[in-house]
């Protein structure tokens, strides 16, 4: 069975004058340690999909599994803890916490499993090396660009070790030098952890270094 496997996915909104469908009977199955790439036109619904694969939103009908867990059929306060340990996450806009600096950023999702704080800060650190900011860890996201916040951004993503990433648009705010270092990057922990990633992405380098690439077009994945 694929690692990750999606059947019959429906997803649409209502509005007071009409139902928009986003994704109609969506069939995805993505094998362990496999890096795939979903293109698109913008607000075609790939972020959707990667949320409804990380338990972010429900979708009307159709299953998702991972692994051994049946995403849909967890509770809310089950998929906050799959989520913390089983997924990590890339935003389009980053959402880093002003407050805090980017070490404390990146080791977040390990305070909230209650990991080690040493070990927590200890991952940071390196994370934040492997993506070109050691001279950074001290900056609050105001102090950051955009590209040292995505990277930021990425580092926190990987920090639990997960086992799927799904990643909106990982090097929209990164040069090509920069971006091509986070594949390496990425490339890296599926080796080294058995990483498995899904990316929603117009950059098409990125997407051509990938596994695999799926077009999502009228609501249903079709290969690119």
């Amino acid at each position: 069975m694929s690692f990750v496997s999606v059947s019959g996915l429906d997803k649409f909104y209502e509005t007071a004058t009409q139902r928009l469908h986003v994704l109609r009977e969506v069939e995805l199955n993505v094998e362990a340690g496999e890096m795939v790439a979903i293109v698109g036109a913008s607000g075609v619904g790939k972020s959707t999909l990667l949320h409804l694969l990380g338990g972010l939103d429900r979708a009307e009908s159709g299953t998702i599994r991972v692994g051994d867990t049946d995403v849909r059929s967890l509770s809310d306060a089950a998929l906050v803890e799959f989520r913390n340990r089983n997924v990590g996450f890339v935003f389009q806009f980053h959402h880093l916490l002003p407050e805090f600096d980017a070490v404390e950023n990146v080791e977040m999702p390990m305070r909230i499993a209650r990991q080690p704080l040493r070990e927590a800060r200890r991952r940071a650190i390196d994370l934040l090396g492997r993506v070109g900011l050691s001279e950074r860890v001290t900056h609050r996201p105001n102090m950051l660009s955009g590209g040292e916040q995505q990277r930021v951004a990425v580092a926190r993503a990987l920090v639990m070790q997960p086992a799927l990433l799904l990643a909106d648009e990982p090097t929209g705010d990164l040069d090509e030098t920069t971006g091509d270092a986070l594949h390496d990057l990425l490339r890296g922990m599926h080796r080294e952890h058995g990483l498995t990633s899904i990316m929603a992405t117009h950059n098409p380098r990125l997407a051509a270094a990938c596994d695999r690439v799926l077009r999502l077009e009228h609501g249903r994945l079709l290969p690119a």
